[in-house]
């Protein structure tokens, strides 16, 4: 680990080429993903086509992730990361060779758009391991808590940043040069992790891997903090988030246009962003399992609040109140992990994490589609804030080491 011990991570160089890492590889994903979902559209004229680009991406991601976090357990983290960034840097290129016509007639290219979409879900599964096992060996466990707010921001700032420039590029340069920026960002990636230089301690793993990989299900499972940190996020976004139905919003409540959707859809992010900023400063400490649970309890009350609404622009601030009360979820979530998980099982444990996080995203487009078309969109999105108050008070109950959490009872 780092000899450095100051007080704030950005001194830290190696921590900085991390976080160059995060965000192009950030970059790179969300400006692939934009494309993806406009390249595909426009072949196929069919809705159900954007919703099998999530199905051929995640299918795969939930089917390495383990592995992933064994592997980046078992292996060196940076080679890891740099793979993931290579292969995606080489999907994006063949995409922008089928957008072009050089590999297929247009007409005939979905199908191998879908396979490798694919590969970027299989990417996909190593790269969170990886930043989270070489987040802990670039610095000292006291720098961890700033460190995680300056990396929930720099997430953020891709997540906001990306799509904006995946759709300008498309509109002034067409859809080839938006899957080749997507590659120029993969490679700045690839650099960043290349010229990271950190010295990978040696495993000696000798459990088989599905042995190690249920060793770290056990570890999970077992430590009712890190469980109850993660049920929070995972329901949270399974219940809570309102995100999947703001076409239906803009066009039968608010009667706005896609520049509508497009403030609408950045407001929870530039909370985040926010928070992330904030937090950099004024670290959690005390009472961070309470302030924890009262972020995830006010996200669901902004997202009532938000259904409610009938003015744009408050819609927008009560969104923006739900990336703030999330932000600091996501900073206290991450802390907690990166304190309690032993160095030897990162991977597995971000891995385990990532799944979490990944289907609750997937399965809460899904579960908001049906909730909105049975009960109708208003109610549904009160019923998934009320739920997540609900999930607040169950995880209060029977996880009381978070309630009484502070976070230096972990360092």
């Amino acid at each position: 680990m780092t000899s450095d011990t100051s007080s704030y991570p950005l001194r830290n160089i190696a921590f900085l080429k991390l976080l160059a890492f995060r965000v192009s590889i950030t970059f790179s994903y969300q400006i692939m993903a934009v494309v993806v979902g406009w390249h595909i559209y426009q072949i196929t004229r069919d809705p159900l086509s954007l919703g099998l680009i999530g199905l051929a991406e995640v299918i795969p991601y939930f089917c390495t992730a383990l592995f992933a976090g064994y592997a980046v357990d078992r292996y060196s983290r940076r080679l890891f990361g740099v793979m993931a960034s290579i292969v995606l840097a080489i999907n994006a290129l063949v995409l922008a060779g089928i957008a072009a016509g050089w590999l297929w007639h247009p007409s005939e290219s979905s199908q191998f758009i879908y396979l490798s979409i694919a590969c970027v879900g299989f990417a996909r599964a190593f790269i969170g391991p990886s930043y989270s096992a070489l987040f802990a060996l670039v610095l000292p466990r006291q720098q961890f808590a700033r460190a995680a707010s300056i990396g929930s921001s720099v997430l953020q700032t891709g997540l906001v940043l990306g799509p904006a420039i995946g759709g300008g590029v498309i509109a002034l340069a067409g859809i080839s040069t938006a899957y080749a920026c997507s590659a120029v960002f993969a490679g700045v990636a690839v650099v960043a992790m290349l010229s990271l230089k950190v010295k990978t301690p040696v495993v000696e793993m000798g459990a088989p891997v599905f042995a190690s990989i249920a060793q770290g299900l056990r570890f999970v499972f077992s430590n009712q903090v890190m469980l109850g940190a993660q049920a929070l996020d995972m329901f949270a976004v399974l219940f809570g988030g309102a995100v999947a139905m703001l076409p239906m919003f803009i066009h039968d409540v608010f009667q706005h246009g896609p520049e509508g959707l497009g403030i609408l859809r950045a407001a929870p992010a530039v909370g985040a962003i926010a928070t992330g900023i904030w937090l950099t400063h004024h670290p959690v400490n005390r009472r961070a399992g309470r302030i924890l649970l009262v972020a995830v309890a006010g996200f669901g009350l902004s997202i009532i609040a938000f259904a409610l609404s009938r003015n744009f622009w408050l819609a927008a601030f009560l969104l923006l109140i739900s990336g703030i009360c999330d932000g600091v979820s996501v900073v206290v979530r991450t802390t907690i992990m990166q304190l309690i998980t032993p160095d030897d099982m990162r991977g597995r444990v971000s891995a385990i994490n990532g799944i979490f996080i990944g289907s609750s995203n997937e399965l809460g487009a899904f579960e908001s589609g049906i909730a909105a078309r049975l009960m109708g969109l208003i109610p549904s999105v009160i019923f998934g804030g009320a739920m997540t108050i609900a999930v607040v008070g169950v995880v209060a109950r029977f996880a009381p080491k978070l309630r009484r959490l502070n976070m230096r009872d972990l360092h």
